[in-house]
């Protein structure tokens, strides 16, 4: 049996970027098939993502995020970690692990990169759900 449901993940920091990437994935994914998950930030996306991917339910989880240097701790850390355990869960779980985590180098909270960035997430968006569909059908023909 094929899973048609998709997991989708998404950071509420920047929210009103990040949520444009589900804006995209929703282009060619039916909103029906998809259940969304908020999480506070970037760093919470990991563990669950692992657990989205161990219940079973879902052919693929994606998980969004903006990760941008607020001056506190180092951006380009808070990324690598979060990349690094999406990537763990989808090999924990077998479940494709789909990461649209953006960490711009000079970003500035201006009316130009903000917009800059929202239609780069439809994009990114756009890609993970094209990612999910592929693998999902690779998957489904090796299984037959």
């Amino acid at each position: 049996m094929t899973l048609t449901r998709y997991a989708f993940i998404k950071a509420n920091w920047h929210a009103d970027i990040v949520d444009r990437a589900l804006d995209g994935f929703a282009e060619l994914i039916a909103r029906e098939q998809i259940d969304v998950f908020d999480v506070p930030g970037a760093f919470e996306m990991p563990l669950l993502a692992r657990d989205l991917a161990a219940s079973g339910r879902y052919a693929a989880v994606a998980a969004a995020a903006f990760v941008v240097d607020g001056g506190i701790y180092r951006h380009d850390f808070v990324a690598q970690a979060v990349v690094d355990g999406l990537m763990r869960a989808g090999l924990e779980t077998g479940v494709p692990i789909l990461s649209v985590s953006l960490t711009p180098h000079h970003y500035q909270e201006t009316a130009h990169h903000n917009a800059i960035y929202r239609a780069h997430f439809v994009e990114k968006g756009r890609e993970a759900a094209q990612a999910a569909l592929a693998i999902t059908q690779t998957r489904a023909r090796l299984a037959a």
